[in-house]
């Protein structure tokens, strides 16, 4: 299970092999044994975490994120031990400069343009209103992106920096048709006029943000544990603190994890709570349970059923397995 801690003054103990957690008045709020706990979120200020707390979850593989207010991944505590095998992080670095990361680049985006289009097909089979307009408008987005797809198709090139502005051009107009397409299913008095990273001040961004700050944190430690290095992007260029493989990675499940979820709740009804910082904790909270329990969800992979948060682990190892020269890779699209 995933420990999410927002409340401002509680503390994180131990007592045997239980995580005790306490609130401002020292009163215990929940005890966890360890072997059942898979991560620690704290995602509030002034929360206090023992040293025994982390010396135990380092020994059981359990990662503990820290996230601002609006979701943004800051700090995380993870074991030195975990870090990248010397040969796949070299074989990771070495593709940068050849066909590898092209393919691996094309892969990132087509996959995210792929689940944008089956998130729209989800939304025209499933839309109560059943309006000419509407379903036209359905169609029009969805060819509007194909042919997306088949320009990433034609793109060439022997290094990604030969490629990269091409590909993020087919990138950016698939989204633009996109969001403009989710502009039109949500209430007007959202005040939703297109996607906004930082900075932003209303409540689909907000949320969408905060949504993206959790997956980060799920993709980011897949990325660990299968011995990649998780700044050596691709299509996001290297900056100083910017887990860029991690926002690479991330693409192949924007959609099937946040967008899916966060514009569900929207359309039944959900109105976050926002406060001088932006979303209240009540509705971090919210937002995060959503999250998490389709993270928990189901969806077919390789033949089977598997929950996405494991979908999201043994693409990380397929990715290690692609760059060292041992298989091809497939980008993960989610069945609608």
């Amino acid at each position: 299970m995933q420990v999410v801690i927002d409340e401002y003054g509680y503390a994180l103990r131990k007592t045997s092999e239980r995580l005790v957690i306490r609130d401002k008045e020292r009163k215990v709020v929940q005890e966890i044994p360890f072997f059942q706990v898979d991560d620690v979120v704290i995602s509030s200020k002034g929360v206090s975490i023992s040293s025994d707390v982390v010396e135990q979850c380092i020994e059981n593989g359990i990662h503990i994120h820290f996230l601002s207010n609006r979701g943004e991944p800051f700090a995380k505590l993870v074991s030195p031990s975990l870090q990248a095998t010397v040969a796949t992080r070299r074989a990771q670095l070495q593709a940068y400069n050849d066909e590898r990361g092209v393919g691996v680049s094309k892969h990132f985006v087509r996959a995210k343009i792929r689940a944008q289009v089956n998130l729209v097909k989800y939304w025209a089979k499933n839309r109560k209103d059943k309006s000419e307009n509407l379903q036209s408008l359905f169609q029009t987005t969805i060819t509007n992106m194909e042919q997306r797809l088949d320009e990433l198709e034609h793109i060439q090139g022997n290094k990604v920096d030969d490629i990269r502005s091409a590909i993020m051009s087919v990138e950016g107009r698939a989204a633009y048709a996109y969001w403009e397409m989710v502009k039109q299913l949500l209430h007007r008095d959202l005040g939703f006029q297109g996607r906004e990273h930082r900075g932003a001040k209303d409540s689909v961004n907000l949320v969408l943000n905060y949504g993206y700050g959790c997956l980060k944190n799920e993709v980011a430690k897949a990325v660990l544990l299968a011995g990649l290095e998780e700044c050596a992007g691709f299509l996001h260029v290297d900056r100083s603190g910017r887990p860029s493989f991690v926002l690479d990675f991330m693409e192949e499940f924007r959609q099937s994890v946040v967008d899916r979820t966060v514009l569900s709740m929207f359309t039944k009804g959900f109105v976050p709570k926002l406060d001088e910082e932006g979303l209240h904790v009540e509705s971090r909270r919210v937002i995060a349970r959503e999250i998490q329990e389709r993270l928990e969800s189901k969806d077919r992979y390789e033949g089977k059923k598997y929950q996405l948060k494991t979908i999201i682990q043994r693409q990380a190892y397929h990715l290690a397995t692609y760059f060292r020269g041992e298989r091809d890779y497939k980008p993960f699209v989610w069945s609608w």
